[in-house]
């Protein structure tokens, strides 16, 4: 048997009711069942899958309530999934045009039984999110049996629903029908005529409360308009003259113009003496000033230098003459001009001192005041 026909998985231990034959596997020579039906003992084959796909879509948390979007008070244009020739959809519209009749209704057309019904409602879903501009999506059908139920019991079109953008309202069967799509949606409609009084309110009753508001807006504004008006009268006999009180202001004007007038004086006053003491203060450090100042103090120091040079100068001058004298008093020409004269002996050129230091025929100089002789030494004295 194909286990992609199974609607439900078998699990250990479970007691099944099967139909088959038996074959043989000749190459190991075992026997196979080959299963043309199999069904859970004491319950239907549907019924155990629509378990099986509850537990395991809880598991992933499809059920929680926290993710379910909440449906608009008053939608504008409404997707209705589902045949067009059933009676869901007759129901369905009579209610809405007799509550609102100025709802949108877009009927998108579908399978809503038999092979293929879930992939066409699943892709339902899908065009209405991506091409429709629609405030809600109504899935509905009328009653039957499980097995006519069962598009809706699909995992393909549990999923497609909680994808779903848009809230979804489920409203499949009778009251005491409960498929997968009911516990996915966003809100649950027992029948399809609920779905449409669920979905909107009743235009009369929308009126009337309307009505009542209006009602009520209009009683607070005029009580508000009241109290309003008794709040200004009162203001008003506490008002001042506005003349008076621009009188005031003028005269408050004046005095500040007054103060202002006395204060900015002041302060050119106080700024003017400021700039004229930087001024002098600029004058004095500035660099012509400063140079013309060098310039005396130069003058006076060439003319004091040129004192001091002169006065060293004379000083040097006698002291040089006094050095010369005595230099001159000193000077071997001087004393040789007064008749002296110098012995050297030869060859050494040694000055003699003493006539002793020579021997007869020893040759010797003598210097003059002017020129010099080379005498023989012909005794010693």
């Amino acid at each position: 048997m194909q286990s992609r026909c199974l609607r439900f998985v078998p699990e250990d231990g479970m007691k099944v009711i099967a139909q088959g034959r038996v074959a043989v596997y000749e190459p190991r020579g075992e026997y196979q069942l080959v299963l043309d039906y199999l069904e859970p003992l004491g319950i239907g084959a549907l019924a155990l899958a629509f378990e099986q796909l509850k537990r395991k879509l809880a598991a992933q948390g499809l059920f929680d309530p926290s993710i379910k979007k909440p449906l608009p008070y008053l939608p504008q244009r409404v997707a209705v999934i589902t045949s067009p020739t059933g009676a869901a959809i007759r129901d369905f519209l009579r209610v809405i045009r007799r509550r609102f009749s100025n709802l949108e209704i877009i009927i998108v057309p579908v399978k809503v039984q038999g092979e293929g019904a879930a992939a066409e409602i699943a892709s339902a879903l899908n065009l209405v999110n991506r091409s429709l501009n629609v405030d809600v999506v109504v899935l509905t059908r009328g009653g039957g049996s499980l097995e006519d139920l069962w598009a809706f019991n699909e995992e393909a079109v549990a999923l497609a629903i909680r994808s779903s953008r848009v809230p979804v309202v489920s409203a499949v069967g009778h009251e005491v029908d409960l498929t997968i799509s009911d516990l996915v949606a966003d809100l649950r409609a027992p029948t399809p005529s609920a779905a449409a009084e669920l979905l909107v309110v009743e235009k009369e009753m929308l009126k009337e409360r309307l009505c009542d508001m209006r009602g009520r807006l209009l009683s607070g504004m005029t009580g508000t308009l009241f109290r309003l008006q008794q709040r200004m009268g009162s203001v008003v006999r506490r008002m001042r003259d506005p003349r008076r009180r621009l009188a005031d202001l003028w005269l408050r004007l004046d005095e500040r113009r007054t103060r202002l007038a006395r204060a900015a004086d002041s302060m050119i006053r106080g700024r003017k003496n400021r700039l004229q003491y930087e001024r002098r203060a600029l004058f004095f450090n500035s660099p012509v000033h400063r140079i013309s100042l060098l310039r005396q103090r130069i003058s006076f120091h060439a003319r004091s230098m040129g004192l001091q040079a002169s006065g060293r100068l004379k000083e040097y001058r006698m002291r040089l003459s006094l050095a010369a004298a005595r230099l001159k008093d000193v000077n071997p020409a001087s004393i040789l001009a007064k008749g002296f004269s110098i012995t050297r002996k030869l060859p050494e050129g040694v000055i003699l001192k003493r006539a002793s230091d020579v021997e007869p025929g020893a040759k010797i100089s003598v210097t003059l005041t002017r020129g010099e002789l080379e005498c023989l030494v012909e005794r010693v004295k």
